[in-house]
């Protein structure tokens, strides 16, 4: 029960650190700068005909912007592709000076500077998806270390995180008890959660004799004696 109780403070102090703080800022809602932008189809030169002339195979196509130039997004089989709407041209994957100016756009901050930028094409931190990959990973320097996640080859923020962000992730993942996926139908907390029950049953019970009367004890210790006493004599 001792055992069991320490993880009753972690769900005590896991769950405050999650009802305290703001889920919309915990999500980087403010973060990410709303730009209202629409296509200029002037600008879309290159035919949906065309796109499908030049890649037979392209699935899901999703006309859309990128720094106010339209652009053409598709899955090729397993990969994302983006194409100028314009010319017709391969965008993807996008460098590292592009990845760069893309997160600065979607930055509120735009004095902001850059302190780190990385592409990460394998083993990506818990905090990104294997299925935004490759992506580029860009920290600013401002209030709680925020980072951006750029997909390299469809040019969109696909996730961030800041430093809250990140202990609300290990808070949620302690307090289900699932370290890994952090999935909270898992049998350890099934289990945990049985125990917690009982423990608390027995809390209570155990409370309730500890605090009960003393004019009830004394008469349950006369009884105890009464009982004695006639034991004694019927021996």
């Amino acid at each position: 029960m001792l055992f069991v109780g320490l993880q009753l403070l972690t769900w005590s102090i896991t769950g405050t650190y999650m009802v305290l703080m703001d889920i919309d800022y915990i999500h980087g809602d403010s973060l990410v700068a709303n730009k209202k932008q629409t296509i200029a189809f002037n600008n879309v030169n290159y035919s949906f005909s065309e796109l499908m002339n030049d890649h037979s195979t392209a699935s899901d196509i999703e006309l859309g912007l990128l720094l106010n130039q339209s652009v053409y997004r598709f899955n090729d089989g397993e990969q994302k592709v983006m194409l100028s709407a314009f010319d017709g041209r391969q965008l993807s994957p996008i460098d590292e000076t592009l990845a760069m100016t893309i997160a600065k756009d979607n930055y509120t901050n735009s004095k902001a500077l850059i302190t780190h930028i990385q592409l990460i094409t394998v083993n990506p931190p818990r905090e990104l998806s294997s299925r935004h990959l490759p992506a580029w990973r860009i920290d600013f320097d401002d209030f709680a270390s925020p980072s951006f996640y750029i997909s390299a080859n469809s040019g969109q923020l696909v996730t961030k995180r800041h430093s809250y962000w990140r202990i609300f992730d290990w808070m949620f993942a302690f307090h289900v008890m699932d370290y890994i996926d952090e999935e909270p139908g898992n049998k350890l907390l099934l289990v945990f959660t049985v125990l917690a029950f009982i423990a608390s049953i027995f809390g209570l019970v155990l409370t309730y004799f500890r605090l009960m009367p003393k004019k009830n004890k004394r008469n349950s210790n006369v009884d105890n004696d009464l009982n004695k006493e006639i034991t004694d004599e019927k021996a």
